[in-house]
Order: C-alpha cells, then structure tokens, then sequence
C-alpha cells in the first residue's frame, strides 16, 4: 500500500479534481492507498498545478522543490495547468517522475501509474466527490473556456468549454447532502459557457433554477449554494429573475470584471459586457436583496491602459457595492495574444495602480462589516473546532463560543457582536437542523 499526499495550487476547480483523484486513490480496491496527513510522511506527491499568472508558476517551482528538501524518497506527480503548457521545464524539477497534462489528468482516476486511454475521451471529465477535507463542498459544473481574453492562458490549459449534466450535478449534491456538507460553491472555468454540449438551449441560471426545484422543498434555509465567479455579461433579465425567486442561493456572488474602462475591455477581448451594465444589474438587485457580499477581479496596467482609463476602473469600484476584490497587476503569459500588444505599462506603475484599487476595495470592506454588525443576525456555517466560519454574505466570522451540537459544517443563526481585525464576532442563537 503506498501512502499519498496532495498539494492544489490555484483554483477551486483544481481543489476539485485533487479531491477527486484522492477519493479514487484510496477508493480502489485493487491498489488500495492511504492518504498522507503531510508531505513528510508520503511515498508519493501529487501536485495539481495553476499557471494562470508568473508567481502561480513561481510558487509551483518552489513547492516542489520543498516536498523534495523535505523528503527526498518521495516520488512526485506533476498534473494541472501548468503540466499542460510547460511538461519539459517542469520535469527536469528535483524528485519529479511524471509530468501529467491537464488533457490527461482524468487517466489518474485509475491511479498514479495510469496512462491515458486510446478510447475517446467524455465531453466531461468523469471527476466527481462523495465527501471532501473542507467545510464547504465544491461543486464542479463546467471547465475549459472557449473565449480566448488576449491576457488570458487558460485556453490553452484547460481546452474549450464544455458542461456538466445537470443530472450529475443533482446527483453528487445529493450524496454530499447526505454526508453532512450544508454549502455548496458551484464552480466553472466560465459560468457564462453553462450549457454548451447540453441539449437545449440551456445556460447557468437554468442550473440555478433546476436545483431550486430539486432541493428547496426540504433543504430551503437548512442549507445554501454558492455561486463562484460570473461575467457581467451574465447579468440578464433571467439572471434577476432567477436570483429573486432563489430560496438558497447565498446573497454573494463574485464578478469577472477585469476593468472599467470599455476600450480597456476591448483590448482585453472582454467588449461583449460594459462596465454600466453591472452597476445597473446591482441597482436593480439591492432593491430586493438589501445587504448584499459582492467581489470582483480586476487587473491593472493592461498593456496601453492610460492614466485615464484606469481612473476609470477606480470609479466602477466606487460605483458598485463591492465588499471585497482580487486585484493584480497584469502579469504577461507567454502564448496569449496581450503579449505582444504595444505601450507595455512598466510593472511598478502596474504594482501602483493595483494598491490603489485594494486601498478603495479595502475601505468598502470596512463600511460592509460595519454594516453586517448592525443586522439582528446572520447563518453562520461552522468551519473547524476553534468557532471559525463563514456568513452567507462571504465575510469570515468567529463564535463566541461553539453552541451544543454544532459540528464542522454546521449552519448556525447568529448575532454580529463586534469586529475584530476583519472578523465578525458573532453569539450563537440556534443551530439550523
């Protein structure tokens, strides 16, 4: 029996498929294995790589060559983003045996030494979980993007979009409903492509709708979907109506917007949405959603991008209720069209502009928890045994004290007390069975 560790880097489709590959690993009953609590203890590391930015690749290098300082017997597995686009680089790192594309990531489901089958490959890679080491449960429903954003590489590392059948999304949130799990992210590559490869003329908020149908008779305010990352051009009339009638669907979601500037946008191969149509949807859903979470990504100093257009992007922060960002400088992709755009931004204009955006961001921040305290209460899901969660707003939280028969996992009624460097203090009023 060998003995496995994993490590995911990137993104919570990456957290996903590690997940997944683990359960099949110890899972199999021909070559049974157990799962290792650290690096140090394992014969063999699996690491799921991301490549979406130049320190993802950084951190990539430095991992590995960590697992192998600390125990140099252990063989290790390169799979992911990364893997896809640079296999030769990465296995020449200390103590790497195999390097395992992302095209090729679903042959590891029948373990470490599995090839990739001759046979044709499923529109959708057969991943799935039945339990998971988080709190919160990761729900993948779509991968790949068939868009191509002049900046971006996951084109290239993930391939073209497809869609998973909502069959099989109702099925595993069954089963981890059944194990105890009370939220769920609903995660893709590009929510905006829900629906290619399906039949009809289907797209995410039908997903949104059907699972509404499946599970709030029973499970309406005893447990809660979580939409990751959705594109402007998302925000539809449907997209409202659908979130108005919702009974599970957390107040939070997170926008892909990426600047506020049109030409910016178009540069960026992003013009299918303007940055007015968010401010608007946001409006139009604060008048029936009052207190609502909402990030956003955003990149500055895109090749070209001017004094100008980036005040621009700091005025969309200002316009929209945003209660937190993921903002970075632009960082270059070898293999993506923005490479080779003309009027480079130099990189500490880039780091500049980028902390003027997190400071904005930050001072929202600030005004959304000082306004959560005010609420007479929030449902808390319990995140581990020392009283951290998280609200259905996406602000982290910490219990007074954990109330009896709150477990990890646990929905818990609370009541905002007081504010602790970004943590909301919260007294525990009811657990929600």
């Amino acid at each position: 029996m060998i003995t496995f560790y994993t490590a995911t880097l990137g993104c919570k489709i990456n957290q996903y498929e590690t997940r997944s590959i683990a359960e099949a690993w110890a899972n199999d009953a021909g070559h049974p294995a157990r799962e290792a609590k650290s690096a140090m203890e394992a014969d063999l590391i699996l690491v799921n790589s991301c490549a979406v930015t130049a320190n993802a690749v950084a951190d990539l290098r430095q991992a590995v060559r960590r697992f192998h300082r600390d125990n140099p017997e252990a063989k290790i597995i390169i799979t992911g983003c990364a893997a896809q686009v640079m296999p030769d680089e990465l296995a020449k790192l200390p103590g790497v045996v195999r390097v395992v594309s992302q095209e090729d990531k679903p042959a590891l489901l029948e373990g470490p030494e599995a090839k990739m089958s001759s046979k044709e490959k499923p529109a959708f890679a057969p991943f799935s979980i039945s339990g998971y080491d988080r709190a919160r449960a990761v729900v993948k429903v779509q991968d790949g993007c068939s868009h191509f954003c002049t900046y971006c590489i996951i084109p290239l590392t993930r391939g073209k979009s497809v869609s998973r059948p909502m069959d099989e999304v109702v099925s595993e949130i069954s089963r981890l409903l059944a194990s105890g799990f009370r939220e769920f992210i609903l995660s893709g590559i590009n929510l905006r492509h829900f629906g290619r490869g399906l039949e009809g003329k289907l797209d995410f908020w039908d997903l949104i709708a059907r699972l509404e149908a499946e599970f709030s008779l029973d499970w309406a305010g005893r447990a809660r979907f979580r939409i990751s990352s959705v594109e402007p051009g998302q925000l539809t009339d449907k997209a409202f109506d659908v979130l108005a009638a919702s009974k599970m669907v957390c107040r939070q979601f997170h926008l892909s917007l990426q600047s506020g500037d049109p030409d910016v946008l178009k540069a960026m191969g992003r013009s299918h949405y303007s940055p007015e149509s968010a401010v608007k949807f946001m409006e139009r859903l604060g008048a029936i959603w009052p207190t609502i979470g909402l990030g956003a990504d955003l990149i500055a100093g895109f090749p070209g991008e001017t004094d100008e257009q980036f005040e621009n992007s700091m005025q969309l922060v200002r316009d929209l209720p945003l209660t937190y960002g993921h903002i970075f400088p632009y960082s270059e992709r070898p293999g993506t069209k923005a490479v080779g755009l003309p009027y480079s931004v130099d990189v500490p204009v880039r780091k500049e502009r980028a902390g003027r955006l997190r400071a904005l961001v930050n001072e929202k921040k600030q005004a959304f928890l000082e306004h959560l305290l005010h609420l007479d209460n929030i449902d808390v899901l319990v995140q581990d045994d020392k009283g951290r969660g998280v609200s259905e707003y996406y602000a982290a939280c910490r219990f007074t004290h954990l109330p009896e028969g709150a477990a990890l996992r646990s929905l818990v009624r609370a009541r905002p007390v007081r504010l602790e460097k970004n943590v909301i203090i919260v007294e525990p009023l009811e657990v929600i069975r």
